[in-house]
């Protein structure tokens, strides 16, 4: 394989990473944060109360997990691939946010909703059909 090659192979298995990463943290965020319900007072004691209860459960440390991946990810790809294609090429991962939603969360996701889901599919075939001019960083 040549090494312009095994670049490429590298960026879509990072790009495919930083999806998975990046959607599944918010997702977990997002049920943690809904399992603890919202702020109920601004006073210092509610607001270390609300931190305290957040930073003890164990979907949003998951996601924090998650996210941490992500921006791992994220960081070595952009080291040696154009960020023109990596952004919007991972924003397929709106995609799988939506459908993860609706599937694990029981969101509720409105037609218009799906449409914009759709576009940005569209968008992501388009810019995934161009090389991403991955090249030897140093």
């Amino acid at each position: 394989m040549t090494e312009r090659k095994t670049l490429r192979t590298k960026t879509y298995v990072l790009l495919a990473l930083m999806v998975i990463f990046g959607s599944s943290g918010d997702v977990l965020l997002s049920r943690g944060m809904k399992k603890l319900g919202g702020l109920d007072a601004w006073s210092f004691h509610g607001v270390l109360h609300f931190f305290i209860n957040a930073f003890t459960n164990g979907s949003v440390w998951l996601g924090i997990a998650m996210l941490l991946l992500f921006f791992i990810s994220y960081l070595l790809v952009l080291s040696w691939a154009d960020f023109s294609y990596v952004s919007p090429a991972s924003a397929v991962g709106y995609v799988l946010v939506a459908v993860m939603g609706y599937f694990f969360l029981g969101e509720y996701v409105p037609p218009v909703r799906w449409l914009g889901v759709a576009l940005i599919c569209v968008g992501v075939f388009l810019v995934g059909g161009t090389h991403p001019n991955t090249r030897q960083s140093g």
